[in-house]
């Protein structure tokens, strides 16, 4: 493996995780949130910086997913768990069903050499950022200067939650298209 700058911001998105699950038990929304969020940044500069300089690499095609599921994975299970509020779970659980169908889909493809059949959309990463924004709002779960981002941190959850299953069937007509 070799450490460029690209896997090395993917590789703080993970260790990120920890910090992010602390600080949420520890009661400091800000600093849970805002780690989350740089975190969440990590994610597209790794990818535009491995583009521009040339060094993507078949290590970090597979890391850079899956940190970015574990990050969402994790603060989603915060959310539920500190909520405990059935629609929460339940966009929760569609969000992470679709990521692991999402994962297995492209391993699949990836083994049958279809892989471009399941590259990355559009609407994809419209539904992370919509995704990554619901998280850091939810898990400071505050008002900030007279804005409700609690409730803002819903309505993009709500957002995030619908072009996540709008992104599943693209993938999923994609790749089982003649």
């Amino acid at each position: 493996m070799i450490l460029n700058l690209p896997i090395f911001l993917t590789l703080l998105r993970i260790f990120a995780i920890p910090l992010v699950v602390l600080f949420f038990y520890l009661d400091m929304p800000l600093t849970s949130s805002t780690i989350f969020g740089l975190a969440g940044l990590t994610d597209l500069a790794d990818g535009y910086l491995a583009r521009k300089y040339n060094q993507e690499s078949r290590f970090g095609a597979f890391l850079d997913p899956v940190a970015d599921k574990l990050l969402v994975a994790v603060a989603l299970l915060l959310i539920v768990e500190r909520e405990s509020m059935f629609w929460i779970t339940f966009a929760s659980i569609i969000i992470i069903s679709r990521e692991i169908t999402i994962s297995a889909l492209r391993e699949w493809m990836a083994e049958t050499g279809q892989r471009s059949k399941v590259a990355v959309a559009y609407i994809g990463k419209v539904k992370a950022v919509s995704q990554i924004l619901a998280l850091i709002f939810l898990l400071y779960n505050q008002d900030l200067w007279g804005l409700p981002l609690r409730e803002v941190g819903l309505v993009l959850l709500v957002i995030a939650t619908v072009l996540t299953v709008i992104s599943m069937i693209q993938y999923l007509r994609g790749a089982f298209s003649e």
